[in-house]
Protein backbone atom coordinates (compact mmCIF):
# COMPACT_ATOMS: atom_id res chain seq x y z
CA UNK A 1 0.00 0.00 0.00
CA UNK A 2 1.34 3.26 -1.20
CA UNK A 3 2.00 6.26 1.97
CA UNK A 4 0.62 9.43 1.59
CA UNK A 5 4.17 10.66 -0.14
CA UNK A 6 4.42 7.99 -2.53
CA UNK A 7 1.57 8.96 -3.97
CA UNK A 8 2.15 13.25 -3.59
CA UNK A 9 5.03 11.55 -5.96
CA UNK A 10 3.43 9.64 -8.16
CA UNK A 11 0.74 12.21 -9.30
CA UNK A 12 3.75 14.94 -9.10
CA UNK A 13 5.59 13.04 -11.87
CA UNK A 14 2.54 12.08 -13.85
CA UNK A 15 1.49 16.36 -13.86
CA UNK A 16 5.16 17.05 -14.86
CA UNK A 17 5.09 14.19 -17.97
CA UNK A 18 1.65 15.80 -19.04
CA UNK A 19 3.10 19.10 -19.04
CA UNK A 20 6.81 17.72 -20.90
CA UNK A 21 4.32 16.47 -23.56
CA UNK A 22 1.92 19.53 -24.01
CA UNK A 23 5.52 21.82 -23.92
CA UNK A 24 7.00 19.73 -26.88
CA UNK A 25 3.66 19.66 -28.87
CA UNK A 26 3.24 23.57 -28.61
CA UNK A 27 7.03 23.77 -29.19
CA UNK A 28 6.56 21.51 -32.83
CA UNK A 29 3.12 23.30 -33.56
CA UNK A 30 5.03 26.79 -33.44
CA UNK A 31 7.53 25.93 -35.49
CA UNK A 32 6.39 23.49 -38.66
CA UNK A 33 9.35 22.11 -40.14
CA UNK A 34 11.26 21.42 -36.60
CA UNK A 35 13.00 18.29 -36.53
CA UNK A 36 15.25 17.39 -33.22
CA UNK A 37 17.09 14.21 -31.75
CA UNK A 38 16.32 12.77 -28.86
CA UNK A 39 19.20 14.65 -27.05
CA UNK A 40 18.16 17.58 -28.35
CA UNK A 41 14.72 17.09 -26.64
CA UNK A 42 16.97 15.92 -23.25
CA UNK A 43 18.02 19.15 -23.38
CA UNK A 44 15.67 21.71 -24.07
CA UNK A 45 13.59 19.87 -21.59
CA UNK A 46 15.97 19.39 -19.00
CA UNK A 47 14.62 16.00 -19.06
CA UNK A 48 16.73 12.45 -18.20
CA UNK A 49 17.02 9.54 -20.73
CA UNK A 50 13.86 7.46 -19.06
CA UNK A 51 11.71 10.72 -19.25
CA UNK A 52 12.49 11.78 -22.55
CA UNK A 53 11.94 8.61 -24.31
CA UNK A 54 8.58 8.41 -22.49
CA UNK A 55 7.10 12.00 -23.30
CA UNK A 56 8.73 11.00 -26.94
CA UNK A 57 6.50 7.47 -27.05
CA UNK A 58 3.38 9.20 -26.17
CA UNK A 59 3.82 11.83 -28.71
CA UNK A 60 4.53 9.32 -31.57
CA UNK A 61 1.12 6.19 -29.75
CA UNK A 62 -1.18 9.71 -30.25
CA UNK A 63 0.25 10.05 -33.73
CA UNK A 64 1.62 13.60 -33.06
CA UNK A 65 5.69 13.13 -33.51
CA UNK A 66 7.14 10.42 -36.10
CA UNK A 67 10.63 9.20 -35.61
CA UNK A 68 12.56 9.62 -39.11
CA UNK A 69 15.12 7.66 -40.30
CA UNK A 70 17.85 10.13 -39.84
CA UNK A 71 17.32 9.80 -36.06
CA UNK A 72 15.29 12.82 -35.14
CA UNK A 73 11.65 13.53 -34.67
CA UNK A 74 9.33 15.47 -36.63
CA UNK A 75 5.51 16.05 -36.77
CA UNK A 76 3.86 13.33 -38.51
CA UNK A 77 2.03 16.13 -40.82
CA UNK A 78 5.12 17.44 -41.97
CA UNK A 79 7.26 16.82 -45.15
CA UNK A 80 5.10 14.38 -47.63
CA UNK A 81 1.25 14.63 -46.68
CA UNK A 82 -1.19 14.49 -49.35
CA UNK A 83 -3.00 17.46 -49.78
CA UNK A 84 -6.93 17.14 -50.79
CA UNK A 85 -7.89 19.72 -53.29
CA UNK A 86 -11.53 21.07 -53.18
CA UNK A 87 -13.56 19.86 -56.14
CA UNK A 88 -14.64 22.60 -58.51
CA UNK A 89 -17.81 22.73 -59.29
CA UNK A 90 -19.62 24.98 -62.05
CA UNK A 91 -22.90 26.32 -61.76
CA UNK A 92 -25.48 26.32 -64.68
CA UNK A 93 -28.85 28.52 -64.49
CA UNK A 94 -31.85 27.80 -64.15
CA UNK A 95 -34.72 28.72 -66.23
CA UNK A 96 -36.28 30.98 -62.50
CA UNK A 97 -32.58 32.78 -62.50
CA UNK A 98 -32.53 33.81 -66.36
CA UNK A 99 -36.31 35.61 -66.22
Amino acid sequence: MHTLVERYRVILSEVAMQHTVERLRAEFLEMPGLRLTVDQIRRFCGLDPANCSAALNTLVEERFLCAKPDGTYARLTDGDVARLRPAKATRTSTSTEAA
